[in-house]
Parts: C-alpha cells; structure tokens; sequence
C-alpha cells in the first residue's frame, strides 16, 4: 500500500491582494453542496428542509441564512446550492443525512473556486465584468445570481452592500481571477 496522503489546497493557493481600500481574496473554508429535490418531491423536501434546519427553501435570486454558518442560495425552483463550513471530508453526506433522504446532495465543494471582493469599489469593478443590474435597489444584500462574467459562468452573492462572492468553476479559475484582478485595477 502507499504511503501517498492527499490534501486540500486552495484552488489559487489563498490568494488575497488589496488595492487601496480594496480586497480580493480567495475564500477556501467553505463547503458547497448542490442539493435538488427528487422527481414530485418539492414539497417534501422543503417539509424537510423547514425541520431539519428550521429553514425555508429559498426562491430562485434569494438567499437563506440559517444557524451555524449555513447559508442557502435559491439557485432555480428545484435546486439550492448551501455554503458551509468546510469540514475535514466531504459535506454532501452530512447534508443528505440531516435532510433524512429527501433530497439529491452532490458534493460541489472542489468544483468551484470562490472569491470575495470588497471595498467602496466592489461594484463599479463587478459592474464592468457582468451585464447583470446590480443597483442595491435591484440586487440587494441576500440576492445571488448565475450570470457570465466576461465569457465564464459565475454565480455572484452580494453579501453586504460592497461586498460579493463570486464563484466560478475551478477549472478557470486563474482566468477568472485575472478578469475581475483586471477589473478591479480598472476602477482603483
């Protein structure tokens, strides 16, 4: 048997850089499970969901906080996709263990890089990079969107009034840092 160990890592090996009053930060200690209602089974797993976590599920561009560090993002009518604390191992069997069977989980955590940007310029440097409207009277604190950001898919979260995380697939994450990296240098 080998004596090989496998660890995590940081998909950007934790990038974290400021510009000015700026930050742009690789965020790695989050779990990312998609969770998906079975074939007719929406309304049980929404049951579920609100006696399990005490939460409800959220609506498509909403978001649902719950205790303990998880955060529900309503993604489309039947899929969520929750952000927690990354435990050692895989989250998607703990998610589907509290949810009792009523829900498909897919453990999403290492297909997605995630970053956060903040500072007073967040949005005028997010703005350049998606076609989204993102005036806080339209995409307040608590919404999330899938959108593109310059030709990838990112899902954006605005988490405070300058401040979003962005995730996009690990697979182009360098190429996705160096457009919002771009962007954010646009505007500073």
């Amino acid at each position: 048997m080998s004596d090989l160990v496998l660890t995590t890592a940081p998909v950007l090996g934790g990038y974290d850089r400021s510009v000015g009053a700026m930050r742009l930060s690789e965020v790695s200690d989050l779990a990312i499970v998609s969770i998906a209602a079975p074939l007719g089974g929406a309304d049980a797993l929404a049951a579920t969901l609100s006696r399990a976590l005490g939460a409800e599920w959220p609506a498509p561009g909403r978001t649902v906080d719950v205790a303990g560090g998880l955060r529900l993002l309503g993604l489309a009518a039947d899929q969520i996709f929750a952000l927690l604390p990354r435990p050692t191992g895989l989250a998607a069997p703990a998610v589907a263990a509290a949810l009792n069977g009523a829900a498909y989980c897919t453990e999403q955590t290492d297909a997605w890089v995630v970053l956060r940007l903040s500072g007073p310029l967040t949005l005028a440097a997010i703005e350049r990079t998606c076609m989204l409207d993102l005036h806080p009277d339209r995409f307040p604190p608590g919404a999330v969107a899938r959108t593109l950001t310059e030709h990838l898919g990112v899902i954006l979260l605005r988490e405070a009034p300058d401040a979003f995380l962005l995730l996009s697939a690990s697979s182009s994450a360098r190429s996705f840092l160096h457009a919002i990296e771009t962007s954010l240098m646009n505007v500073s």
